[in-house]
């Protein structure tokens, strides 16, 4: 008897391969998301990012400001920023950061707590009026701000870390100028930092309405000179003990 024939089973037909599944890139009608930047380039193109958002809140305010523009002036594209910043009032808010992280930082390098409490307090005084003339972005950045009643503001993590310091520097010199015999007792390092910058923020942001009013040219040379004068005259008068 010869032996059984050995049979091989058939085997099944491979199946083919399943389809890829459609991603949000190939879904249609979806919006392709923005292509991460590479980190040396990031750091550049935020700082584009909102070079050019300050100066288009600075013009038209957070209502009017359009990203398309920032975008445009930045030289990026639109979703890059939303990438970074994630929408327009965050924008804002990252711009308002800016803005007071720039003014708080110059403001350190004036060494306060190393030269006489009198010559510190004259550097504060020159140094707020010759910011506030050389970035008026930077008051009219406020002036929106204070609009929405400072809603942005409330969100950051980052303000008050950037002026308590700046607050204990004027309590410093204000406590070696009373030492001294030099200051008066009491004096709020708040209070004192609010008269300045008002001394100087209300005759910048109105000096159109207040030149018409008055007939006289408040941004002239002249004119911006002599009210530093008035200036540091009113906050001296006030500390200075007789």
């Amino acid at each position: 008897m010869a032996p059984a024939r050995k049979t091989h089973k058939s085997q099944p037909p491979l199946a083919p391969p399943a389809p890829p599944t459609p991603t949000k890139r190939a879904r249609k009608g979806a919006r392709p998301p923005a292509p991460e930047p590479r980190p040396r380039d990031a750091d550049r193109s935020q700082g584009h990012i909102l070079e050019a958002a300050t100066a288009e809140f600075a013009a038209h305010g957070l209502g009017g400001a359009r990203v398309d523009r920032i975008a445009e002036r930045a030289g990026v594209n639109k979703r890059l920023i939303y990438y970074y910043f994630g929408s327009k009032e965050d924008l804002f808010l990252a711009v308002l950061e800016r803005a007071y992280e720039s003014i708080r930082g110059e403001e350190q390098r004036l060494n306060l707590t190393e030269v006489e409490p009198i010559e510190a307090i004259r550097r504060l005084i020159a140094f707020t009026w010759n910011y506030y003339l050389a970035h008026p972005e930077f008051l009219t950045l406020l002036n929106s701000e204070n609009l929405h009643r400072a809603r942005h503001l409330k969100r950051s993590t980052k303000i008050l870390t950037l002026h308590s310091p700046f607050v204990q520097t004027i309590a410093d010199v204000l406590q070696r100028g009373h030492k001294a015999g030099l200051f008066r007792a009491g004096v709020d390092p708040v209070q004192l930092y609010i008269s300045i910058a008002g001394l100087a923020y209300f005759y910048l942001g109105n000096s159109h309405t207040l030149s018409t009013i008055f007939a006289r040219d408040l941004l002239a040379t002249k004119a911006r000179v002599e009210r530093l004068s008035h200036m540091t005259d009113l906050v001296l008068g006030y500390l200075v003990r007789d």
